[in-house]
């Protein structure tokens, strides 16, 4: 199953969101990585690369991140991985953070793959122009 790390500056917001998608979709694998080791707003390179080793599988991982720094330290660490040779393919997202997790892990659940749960979340969010 595809697994997921969700990526934030704030570490009750990414737990928050982790609880959440559990409750729509409870056989996924989601880890949180959110603000820094001391509990402070920001994001922590270590702690995303435990999250994506941790839900890492041969289906692959998505990082959904919320903003700015998460995005940037969530590709230095996919970068590094794949530097590594780190034997899981991973995938950032750029979609709604919150509607792209809840999508997201419904698929995997449902034995979705990888590409197909990353062509979807492109469309997420499209469907709300006011």
């Amino acid at each position: 199953m595809v697994g997921f790390v969700l990526v934030s500056h704030s570490k009750p917001l990414a737990d928050a969101l982790a609880a959440y998608t559990k409750m729509m979709a409870p056989q996924a694998v989601i880890e949180a990585a959110g603000g820094l080791d001391d509990g402070s707003f920001g994001t922590s390179s270590d702690k995303i690369e435990a999250a994506i080793r941790k839900v890492a599988s041969p289906d692959g991982v998505i990082v959904l991140m919320d903003m700015g720094s998460a995005v940037m330290t969530a590709k230095m660490v996919v970068s590094d991985l794949e530097d590594d040779d780190f034997e899981s393919p991973v995938r950032l997202v750029g979609c709604p953070f919150v509607e792209g997790a809840v999508e997201g892990t419904v698929l995997a659940q449902s034995g979705s793959s990888l590409d197909a749960i990353m062509d979807d979340l492109a469309k997420v969010g499209a469907t709300h122009k006011l």
